[in-house]
């Protein structure tokens, strides 16, 4: 039972509610609001503060997951020289430049917050976490700077953990095609089912007019789920869930029933869940719930 955290004022509140570490920490808010990039050091001390409050369990740090969407006026310009639209706009933000592919482009803000948080991992137990991985070729160019930031610190004698877990979000169908491939070479998968959702079913859920079709139970969603699950089992890396589906109970004994193991979550819906993964059989009811033609 993890929990979802977006500020670090949050992590004494999660762990009252019993939260058992941090699932997914979002690191955002360090870029918004500002208009210069936050620097290696300011990454450092906040990841450290972090994973010392969270101790002795660990803390999921996903990697910036920014776009003009979510504005900070600096990535805004990016994305419009970028895009060669306006600078305060893309057409397309959710399918634009945005998350690890923005990483990717803008390597040196990239790699300031890979080193402040490998500086960070001696002072906790920490996991690394990548979103919106749309195939192997970036799971690796990622990992492949992350091994250029250990590189650096090792020659300038910075000390740093070696044994940090390196993950990834399941947020595309195009990752749950690859998701055998893409578990060989992640320590963890995290399935993120907000943007799973949305990208499947080819809506806006924020939209009035489609989001009625926003449908965490359409057969197509189930069975992407099901997929990564049994591809992340299949290669011995565990898969966790960390979308709006985890904090809700509804769904939690099919969850459960699908191999899922790891719940991230808001802290306010843990004890909720908990109560149901208590009083869960899921062996009994799976066909019930659904039936067995769909997962």
């Amino acid at each position: 039972m993890l929990a979802n955290i977006e500020m670090p004022d949050e992590v004494p509140y999660a762990l009252d509610y019993g939260a058992e570490g941090i699932g997914l920490y979002r690191t955002e808010f360090l870029f918004l609001d500002r208009n210069d990039l936050p620097r290696e050091d300011e990454h450092f001390m906040h990841a450290r503060g972090v994973v010392r409050r969270v101790a002795p369990f660990p803390a999921t740090f996903r990697t910036f997951d920014l776009g003009v969407d979510k504005v900070a006026p600096f990535l805004a310009k990016m994305a419009g020289v970028a895009m060669g639209a306006p600078t305060d706009s893309e057409p397309n933000p959710a399918l634009g430049l945005r998350s690890l592919r923005l990483c990717l482009r803008e390597r040196g803000m990239f790699k300031a917050q890979l080193r402040g948080l490998l500086r960070a991992s001696l002072h906790g137990r920490m996991r690394i976490m990548f979103p919106m991985v749309s195939g192997v070729q970036e799971l690796r160019a990622a990992k492949a700077i992350l091994e250029e930031c250990k590189e650096e610190l090792r020659r300038e004698g910075i000390a740093f953990a070696q044994d940090i877990p390196v993950g990834i979000m399941i947020e595309m169908p195009s990752a749950v095609m690859v998701a055998d491939h893409l578990a060989k070479e992640a320590d963890f998968l995290s399935i993120g089912t907000n943007d799973l959702i949305q990208y499947s079913l080819a809506l806006d859920r924020l939209n009035e007019h489609v989001g009625y079709l926003y449908q965490p139970l359409h057969p197509a969603v189930l069975r992407m789920i099901r997929q990564t699950v049994d591809a992340g089992h299949a290669c011995g890396r565990s898969v966790g869930i960390c979308g709006e589906m985890a904090g809700d109970s509804a769904f939690t004994e099919l969850l459960l029933a699908m191999g899922l193991r790891s719940f991230s979550m808001h802290p306010a819906q843990i004890l909720v869940v908990k109560q149901e993964l208590l009083r869960a059989d899921t062996r009994k009811r799976i066909r019930k719930l659904l039936g067995r033609s769909y997962v």
